[in-house]
């Protein structure tokens, strides 16, 4: 199934059928390698169907105003507001869909408070979805499809079916009912039941950057604990039985139940499916008293995950937990303690550190590939919140739920004293991992290969001579440090980055960067923090110049967050302050040995609007590029009078977005471009670009190429030649990544 995550297009039902053909060609032999090459084939097989089920459901389902009957899947924790909604579809048109498949929606018009379990006959528009697509951000659309959620929907209206809520959310709202005011609520609900809606966003930067969010979130390492609370159980009720009745059996029993049982609080969320799965298959073995190797056990879990459901490779929750527990495998048979430090109780700590050491050497490439970054004082921090949370915590907070079986008047103290006492629990080990908060380390794409430097030290530790480790090493610092300091193969660089309605375009070279213009802004969001600062990081590009085109939202949304990160790059204002560079016809510069000149305004104004956009064209010489803004049809009319001659670039960036007051049929004779690059969003209220400017500048045989389609757009120039590639097809081509659905999105 591995290939599912690379391969640019999912096979065809003709391919997939030829390939079971030839699998039960080959069914006969006996030989184990072409036995196990059967297998590995029947399992591209299954996968690639469920994508195809998948994405077949889709294009099926999209549309304006279509009836569907869904069931709430998002539990109600009382936080208050318009919140994304996540529903079931179950029914379209009357008849059953099967298998279901989500859609998460914004409704503002429901006549009362969505909760978990409630069903709703639903006029809705689908729309599948669709990620901005950046080198280093999150790639929504490959979440999207992991989650079988791969449809956005705008609900137009709503009939309640059944308005009672599943059991799942009346049990949460009694806890959150019995619970007193606590300082940790938010982390204490996490817990108990997965849900992570109340955590707010310091928190969660405080928790991912000191390398402890996994303890908030109901995983391996939770349904492990609530299978052990459950063994504890079973051995103290053993105690009381006479010894004809105690069996080992039982006590596998009861931790089966409370580990389901968690599992189900959970919400029964993919981690905690996963966690289920593998500490069952643990379970089964046990009860039957079958002696497995670890890996066998571990390759049996995976396999389990992804015959039951095969998008799991596209999570990477997946991934991290399927390493997590490879690497303790790994790292207790081929760096194991000595004899003398298992089993005394003063060692306990010593045994927690080597296996907090093997979990932090080990993960570091998924911590670097995932979260762009690392805090080397993780360590220290998950050695002491880990044990605080885990061991008294989490036992605390699995007491309080069995209590809530019970009428509240009975136990309705005991509760109040021991979420108490979590909460305490808790702020102690909030407390202690604080001060690490200041040692989290950005780190982009050079820094992979010096990750997988502690697989490679285990390695060579224990395969090579101890006269040969020292050469080893050295020759594997060499050859890290050569990878850190080459030199990029082309000469110079330009991105339009992928931000949806707005506009951000990079220029580096030798790590080095300007930004013209920085994106949108929104409620509780940015471009410059989903979209430009992480490809920044993962490039590890130093911006040293920002430059703003006009005054609108979506050109200069990101400048204070960009400002706040790089506190030294200048910046270059159409409508400067005190201290600003100003954007006045007739400036040049030179940067990195480019020419950079400032070709439109005339004058400097203290409200730039689209016809004040700062122009500029950039050139090495060879090849040249125009940055135009916003710019409309009666300033490219004034420039062509002024710079007819210095407005011809190789690349153009197509005026407002590529709408029909640009893009003059004069200007793009005066410019003459070879590439046409249109930053626009794929859903827009605008239907930008507009079919007549596209048509304009196909009739003139300029190459167009647009960020709604391509995702992230890249120029490289080398000495002699450049090339363009768009990250959505050529750059990193997968089949998840396709613009799923018709192309006329925007009508």
């Amino acid at each position: 199934m591995a290939p599912l995550v690379f391969i640019a297009q999912l096979p065809s039902r003709q391919w997939l059928a030829a390939m079971c053909f030839f699998a039960w060609i080959l069914w006969g032999s006996r030989r184990k390698i072409i036995r196990l090459m059967i297998i590995a084939l029947l399992s591209f097989v299954w996968a690639s169907m469920q994508g195809s089920s998948l994405i077949e459901q889709t294009l099926t389902l999209m549309g304006a105003n279509r009836e569907v009957v869904a069931s709430v899947q998002t539990i109600n924790l009382g936080q208050g507001g318009v919140t994304s909604q996540f529903f079931k579809i179950e029914k379209v048109g009357g008849k059953q869909i099967f298998p279901a498949i989500l859609f998460r929606a914004k409704w503002e018009g429901a006549e009362t408070p969505l909760s978990a379990g409630q069903k709703w006959k639903l006029i809705a528009s689908f729309r599948p979805v669709h990620s901005l697509l950046n080198e280093g951000g999150f790639d929504a659309q490959r979440w999207a499809l992991a989650q079988h959620a791969p449809l956005t929907a705008a609900i137009r209206q709503g009939e309640m079916l059944e308005g009672g809520s599943s059991f799942r959310q009346q049990f949460i709202h009694r806890v959150q009912a019995a619970m007193p005011e606590l300082a940790n609520t938010p982390v204490l609900i996490a817990l108990a039941f997965g849900e992570k809606g109340l955590i707010n966003g310091d928190e969660k930067i405080l928790l991912q950057r000191t390398g402890i969010a996994h303890l908030v979130a109901i995983s391996g390492l939770h349904i492990g604990i609530a299978a052990l609370f459950g063994w504890w159980l079973a051995r103290g009720m053993q105690f009381f039985l006479p010894i004809r009745l105690i069996d080992y059996r039982f006590t596998l029993l009861v931790s089966e139940i409370f580990l389901l049982t968690y599992t189900w609080l959970s919400g029964c969320n993919a981690p905690a499916l996963r966690a289920a799965l593998a500490v069952s298959l643990w379970i089964v073995l046990r009860f039957f008293r079958i002696s497995c190797h670890p890996w066998q056990v571990w390759l049996w879990g995976v396999a389990l995950l992804l015959l039951a459901d095969p998008m799991n490779i596209l999570s990477d929750s997946f991934w991290l937990s399927c390493f997590a527990v490879a690497s303790l495998v790994f790292w207790f048979q081929w760096m194991p303690l000595s004899a003398r430090f298992q089993h005394a109780w003063y060692w306990s700590f010593l045994r927690w550190g080597h296996l907090q050491a093997g979990m932090t050497l080990l993960l570091l490439p998924l911590q670097v590939a995932i979260f762009h970054g690392l805090n080397p004082s993780s360590f220290l921090a998950n050695m002491w919140a880990v044990p605080i949370v885990s061991m008294v915590t989490v036992p605390l907070v699995l007491i309080v739920l069995i209590l809530n079986l019970f009428p509240s008047g009975w136990v309705s103290g005991a509760q109040i004293i021991i979420w108490k006492m979590a909460d305490q629990t808790l702020s102690l080990a909030m407390w202690g991992v604080e001060p690490f908060f200041g040692s989290w380390f950005t780190l982009g794409e050079s820094f992979l290969l010096i990750s997988f430097s502690g697989w490679l030290f285990v390695l060579f530790w224990r395969l090579s001579d101890i006269r040969h480790r020292l050469s080893l090493l050295i020759s594997l610092c060499v050859v890290s440090l050569c990878w850190l300091t080459r030199m990029a193969p082309e000469r110079w660089r330009v991105d339009m980055l992928d931000v949806g309605h707005g506009l951000s375009v990079l220029i580096s070279k030798n790590g080095r960067g300007i930004l013209y213009d920085t994106g949108n802004r929104w409620e509780g969001g940015s471009a410059a923090e989903q979209n430009i600062a992480p490809l920044l990081r993962w490039r590890n590009i130093q911006l040293e110049q920002i430059i703003i085109s006009h005054d609108d939202k979506d050109h200069r949304g990101g400048l204070e967050i960009l400002q706040a990160m790089y506190p030294k790059a200048s910046l270059r204002d159409s409508s400067p302050s005190v201290g600003d560079l100003s954007c006045i016809a007739g400036e040049h510069w030179r940067w990195q040995g480019l020419n950079f000149d400032i070709l439109w305004p005339l004058t400097s104004t203290t409200d730039a609007r689209n016809d004040d956009s700062c122009i500029i064209r950039v050139d090495d010489g060879t090849f040249s590029l125009l940055l135009t803004g916003d710019i409309e049809a009666g300033s490219e009319k004034a420039l062509i009078k002024k710079e007819r001659k210095g407005l011809q670039s190789t690349w153009l960036q197509v005026p407002h977005h590529g709408s029909n007051t640009s893009s003059s049929p004069p200007f793009l004779r005066a410019v003459k471009p070879v590439v046409a690059m249109a930053s626009a969003a794929r859903f827009n209220k605008w239907h930008l670009p507009a079919h007549k400017v596209v048509s304009r500048y196909n009739k003139a045989r300029y190459d167009w190429h647009s960020t709604s389609v391509s995702g992230q757009l890249s120029i490289f120039i080398y000495d002699e030649y450049w090339a363009i590639k768009g990250l959505r097809e050529q750059l990193i081509p997968r089949w998840y990544h396709h613009r799923f659905g018709v192309s006329e999105d925007n009508e």
